[in-house]
């Protein structure tokens, strides 16, 4: 695309013409529990429909202490039983982590569920650490056979794709239509989703370097597919949103304290927000921290605003996907609302 052509397009893409929807990783905060953190997940997901968001998606981690959502599909199963409209999905599963089939009957019991409402959305990392990548897949090789896995999957949905071992069908799975989304934080997945016509959602809210390289690789290789006749792109990003910009700017330290304690090893659930962080990480935890959470959008409602808009114009994402990150469930809450209350103006 040419950069006049660009420009123009980027004017005319406004905030409230675009879906919104969530990422959640189900937050166990400190002194508290997954059960809570499963009630807390289905509380967001019944107010976020309620706003009028799009999708509620889920990120399987492991391993972390601050993260509830490492059975995803059950979750999954959890939250859509709590909605009605609302589309359900995975934000991703680590599809290297398990057999084909066994997603590929997960995702085909959803669907039968709750037909219409789920999404698959597939990742290639461990969304874990080397040791506990070993204690999940056994077999480690890095993700390299993803586009082979991937294949074998779509195939136990659609037969005459012709990638499954003889004899072995999927059911449920079989027959039935799960949007699949690629989901990448580089250009692999970029460019395998651009190939395949597929929908492709980019984790800009924890890879803002490499935001704008991996789109413009996804649109440049995109082919037209069954699926999809034009790129279909989203963009995950973090968003703390509060009533003043000093309120935000204290509430997402408790962000700031889940990276920096990433960075050091030091995992733990999710900490309380603090006045300051300057006498809890280095100049060059500092720097690594805000280098990697720099997209982050903190702020007013009219600063919110003001940074949304500027990340449409600079992306042209066909959807926005809001991560929030904080301790407490109210605050939470009321960055999604008031998220909701600007697109909706």
């Amino acid at each position: 695309m040419s950069s006049s052509a660009n420009d123009s397009h980027a004017s005319s893409k406004q905030l409230r013409n675009i879906p919104l929807s969530v990422l959640d990783l189900s937050p166990i905060v400190e002194g508290s529990n997954a059960t809570e953190s499963y009630k807390k997940s289905l509380d967001l997901a019944q107010h976020v429909e309620k706003w009028g968001y799009h999708r509620f998606w889920l990120a399987e981690h492991h391993s972390m202490p601050s993260v509830a959502s490492s059975a995803t599909s059950v979750l999954i199963g959890h939250i859509a039983g709590g909605t009605t409209t609302l589309r359900v999905g995975s934000g991703g599963i680590m599809l290297p982590n398990h057999a084909p089939l066994a997603i590929a009957e997960q995702f085909g019991t959803l669907e039968s569920l709750y037909p219409g409402r789920i999404d698959l959305g597939l990742g290639r990392a461990p969304g874990a650490d080397q040791r506990t990548a070993r204690a999940l897949r056994r077999d480690l090789r890095n993700g390299e056979d993803f586009p082979e896995l991937l294949q074998e999957l779509r195939a136990y949905f659609n037969p005459s794709l012709g990638h499954t071992p003889a004899g072995v069908r999927a059911v449920p799975g079989e027959g039935l239509s799960i949007p699949i989304w690629l989901l990448g934080s580089s250009d692999f997945s970029a460019r395998l989703a651009g190939l395949l016509g597929l929908p492709f959602a980019f984790a800009g809210h924890f890879s803002p370097n490499y935001t704008l390289p991996a789109l413009q690789t996804y649109r440049h290789s995109f082919r037209p597919s069954e699926v999809l006749q034009e790129p279909y792109a989203m963009v995950g990003v973090n968003v703390m949103a509060a009533d003043t910009d000093e309120r935000a700017e204290r509430l997402a330290t408790t962000h700031f304290q889940a990276f920096l304690n990433i960075i050091r090893g030091d995992l733990k659930p999710i900490q309380p927000p603090v006045d300051s962080m300057d006498d809890l990480w280095t100049e060059f935890e500092k720097l690594s921290v805000q280098s990697q959470l720099r997209s982050s959008i903190i702020g007013s409602p009219d600063k919110v605003k003001e940074e949304l808009q500027s990340l449409l114009n600079a992306t042209q994402a066909d959807e926005l996907m809001i991560t929030t990150s904080m301790f407490d469930h109210a605050d939470r809450l009321r960055s999604y609302e008031i998220v909701a209350d600007i697109w909706k103006s």
